[in-house]
């Protein structure tokens, strides 16, 4: 999933973008409410997750200007806020979900994964094209009796054209979907990263499933 993560402390901010991205998720993490609200006007989310407390917009806000725009992905609160009036707040400004700080990191990837299973892309645990198989959960890709563990980069690749079967994916594309905000690539970033996953699907006997499409871009489709 793409993240928008909103915290202006980085000492929380941290942790929560590098528990987040472990598990291979592709986070923004912002710092100011008015960078993230047009941030939020100029990228597709799968789950927002908005500190309330910000210096210059709260996140209740933030959430509620996000609703009325007509957006209605899943967001999570965070805050140090706990009585029931200040829940009620949040949930009446479109919040689906609210955590409590301290931020416990296994809850948290918890309630991200719940979110998860809302959104309009949820198709499972897993994604398949014929009988490859990539587990959302686990980082793997599966093909047969044979498995092979992904990197965390590797893992958004192949989750991103399995998103997209079949279809010529352009790297500017696949810069855009892979990348963070604020993040810019090297020049020969998605050649090195395709080589590399190819690589891992050779061991899978998929390697020509990931075609060169000379002049445009990249394509996953099955050659069975």
């Amino acid at each position: 999933m793409r993240i928008l993560l909103v915290e202006d402390d980085p000492e929380q901010l941290e942790p929560l973008h590098a528990a987040l991205s472990e598990v291979g998720h592709i986070v923004d993490a912002i710092q100011n409410g008015e960078v993230a609200r047009w941030v939020m006007s100029q990228r597709h989310y799968d789950l927002l997750i908005l500190d309330w407390m910000l210096p210059d917009i709260s996140g209740i806000d933030l959430c509620r200007s996000y609703r009325n725009s007509g957006k209605m992905v899943p967001v999570l609160m965070l805050t140090a806020r706990d009585t029931t009036i200040d829940k009620v707040t949040g949930l009446d400004a479109g919040a689906d979900d609210y955590l409590v700080k301290p931020v416990d990191l296994f809850e948290l990837l918890a309630r991200v994964r719940a979110l998860g299973r809302r959104s309009p892309l949820w198709q499972g645990e897993t994604l398949q094209l014929e009988d490859l198989t990539l587990d959302l959960t686990t980082l793997t890709v599966d093909r047969g009796q044979q498995s092979m563990q992904l990197s965390t980069r590797e893992f958004q690749l192949l989750e991103y054209l399995l998103r997209h079967p079949h279809q010529v994916l352009s790297r500017d594309q696949l810069e855009q979907a892979l990348w963070e905000w604020g993040d810019e690539p090297e020049s020969n970033a998605i050649t090195a990263l395709v080589r590399r996953l190819r690589q891992r699907l050779e061991s899978l006997n998929a390697a020509e499933w990931l075609e060169t499409v000379y002049g445009m871009g990249y394509r996953l489709t099955s050659k069975m």
